[in-house]
């Protein structure tokens, strides 16, 4: 399949497949919990990345591969080619990020993908000019349409899982090596096949030397590298929310929790303190609904939103942990790990669990929630199973 390919050329080829997946789908993953205009962009940044690294493999590819020296490269057609990689992937990746999305809605928007990968593969392939013709071997397409396909819904099921870190990592390497594998399983498939110079016919439109393209590729490497340093620059810490907070209990122990070990003090917060919510938004297939607060068991941090579970399933919520916390009553919710929060009514069960605990909670689904070593103290006191800390340690001053 590589016979006469510059090895150097394609591992660079599928590097850069992998680091364009990593980063539009690290920006991708965002989309849901971001507000109107980011939304947006978040969106559009997704989709350029994804884009921009699909398509600029499949043109280092090109130049990795022994077409004739005298072979140019059509402007029109190598324009199209990109244009229609961008179309279909936003398309794509805009279903799949509003609501909850069905399985019909994945499966749909992984072919519309995948047959936006394969006609960007041909007709960049077709673009190429010179004394030949291109012949296609049928079993072949149908191969890397297949496996175009797979990598798209691959891709996508990748976006709604939401990982993050190290298996994020992971699929991206999976989706570049199987983006990858399409470009090479179609270009093993293709014949050149050269042509008299009586019958030749000069090719129509502007055309572009493999020099030229070489040096559009290489700028695109560099955005791509780029964006993806840019994702492994890490956030700011979000501040703690400390005006919810019950006042006196547990101060120095949410502050090390929420901030990590060595934080001395909370940080200032000056924003005005907002009322409790009796209501929290969470997304559904056709929109945003309005859960009561009564019903929340339990709140998990996913990301830059949370996952609400309601004692039955979870449902996604487009708030950060710290907005969620900031926004429910602190008479009745607390902060028992810096990614869970819990519903102290619907608490049935408490246990030790090494350093911290473990605690579960009601409904149809009972589930069960870690507790920091900070918070375990403040938690059992929240149960009336432990007073607190200060009033042994004043007894301990008197005697």
């Amino acid at each position: 399949m590589f016979d006469g390919h510059n090895p150097y050329l394609v591992a660079l080829s599928v590097a850069v497949a992998i680091l364009g997946g990593y980063t539009g789908f690290s920006l991708a993953a965002r989309v849901r919990g971001a507000p109107g205009l980011t939304r947006r962009l978040l969106l559009a940044g997704a989709a350029v990345f994804l884009a921009v690294g699909i398509w600029t493999m499949h043109f280092i590819g090109m130049l990795a591969a022994p077409l004739p020296q005298a072979a140019g490269y059509l402007v029109l057609p190598t324009i199209v080619s990109f244009l229609i990689c961008a179309l279909v992937v936003g398309v794509s990746l805009f279903f799949v990020s509003v609501g909850e999305p069905s399985e019909g809605r994945v499966i749909a928007s992984a072919l519309l993908l995948g047959a936006g990968i394969v006609s960007m593969h041909y007709v960049g392939i077709h673009g190429l000019a010179g004394d030949f013709t291109i012949e296609h071997d049928p079993v072949m397409v149908g191969l890397a349409a297949l496996i175009a396909v797979g990598a798209a819904y691959g891709g996508l099921r990748i976006l709604i899982a939401r990982h993050d870190g190290r298996r994020l990592a992971l699929s991206a390497v999976a989706f570049g090596l199987a983006v990858s594998g399409m470009h090479y399983t179609a270009m093993y498939g293709m014949r050149l096949q050269p042509l008299d110079s009586l019958d030749g016919a000069s090719p129509v439109g502007l055309v572009a030397s493999a020099e030229v393209l070489a040096l559009i590729v290489a700028l695109l490497c560099f955005v791509i590298a780029a964006g993806f340093l840019l994702l492994l620059v890490p956030e700011p810490r979000q501040r703690a929310v400390h005006a919810f907070a019950p006042a006196g209990i547990g101060d120095a122990a949410f502050v090390a929790d929420a901030l990590g070990a060595g934080a001395a003090h909370p940080p200032a917060d000056t924003r005005p303190l907002l009322p409790p919510v009796t209501r929290l938004p969470v997304e559904g297939p056709d929109g945003t609904h309005f859960i009561d607060v009564a019903e929340v068991r339990g709140v998990k941090a996913d990301a830059h939103y949370t996952l609400v579970h309601d004692g039955t399933r979870e449902r996604m919520c487009p708030w950060s942990i710290s907005t969620t916390e900031a926004r429910l009553d602190p008479a009745q919710f607390l902060r028992v790990h810096r990614s869970h929060i819990v519903a102290i009514p619907h608490v049935t069960s408490v246990r030790r669990a090494g350093d911290g605990g473990i605690v579960e909670l009601d409904g149809l689904t009972p589930h069960q929630v870690p507790v920091s070593r900070a918070r375990i103290a403040e938690l059992k006191t929240r149960l009336g199973l432990a007073r607190h800390d200060a009033r042994p340690q004043q007894a301990g001053n008197r005697s």
